[in-house]
């Protein structure tokens, strides 16, 4: 069974690709983008071989590729696409698999589905990516909850920014739930910085630790 790691995040734009280039680094996994919204300049997919030093074989093809930067069911309906969710089915293979889906947990995949609800029939451990910016606190004790509704086990957090050291705690005494590390804002933002990084600011052992128990 392969060992798979879904990167969720509780909004847009707060780094979770980032983290899930150094978590392909560090962990020698493949790599995963469902549906990709907005292909213009470097697609997420093409971030993580760059970022991660990936061998593009590893980086699987997105099932959908949305021109349109918007909500996947909003890019889709504009483009005359319709997303079939029964049949986003992880790729086979014999390397760990990372999953990255697009925005956050409940962005509309259809107009009848939530991408959460595709998450929770994959059934495997999620890495919940947070910015220490202004207003994480709300943004993640609501995606907590939302996960744990639908029976997801999270294998803990990330947090991504500048240190915000009484945020990561209250957030982790609300959740209980490991705490990974943190990811620094980069400059510059390539492979050697990020995996070097990744090395020094992120525990993985906890995700080690779900995957043995056989999540």
């Amino acid at each position: 069974m392969t060992r798979t790691l879904i990167i969720c995040g509780t909004d847009t734009g707060i780094g979770k690709t980032v983290v899930a280039a150094a978590l392909t680094g560090l962990l020698d996994a493949d790599y995963w983008k469902p549906v990709q919204a907005g292909l213009d300049g470097e697609t997420d997919r093409e971030t993580v071989i760059r970022l991660a030093g990936l061998d593009a074989g590893r980086a699987h093809a997105e099932a959908y590729r949305l021109k349109t930067p918007a909500s996947p069911h909003h890019a889709a309906e504009h483009e005359g696409i319709t997303i079939d969710t029964a049949a986003l089915t992880p790729p086979h293979t014999s390397n760990p698999l990372l999953i990255e889906p697009a925005g956050g947990l409940l962005v509309p995949l259809t107009r009848t589905c939530l991408q959460i609800e595709v998450i929770a029939r994959w059934a495997k451990p999620v890495v919940l990516v947070a910015s220490t910016r202004l207003g994480t606190i709300n943004h993640t004790l609501l995606s907590v909850v939302a996960l744990r509704a639908n029976r997801l086990p999270i294998a803990g957090l990330i947090f991504t920014g500048e240190p915000m050291q009484d945020t990561q705690d209250i957030i982790g005494e609300f959740t209980q739930l490991p705490i990974l590390g943190r990811l620094p804002n980069l400059d510059p933002l390539d492979g050697t910085t990020l995996q070097d990084a990744a090395r020094t600011s992120l525990d993985i052992a906890p995700i080690i630790t779900a995957w043995e128990h056989g999540q």
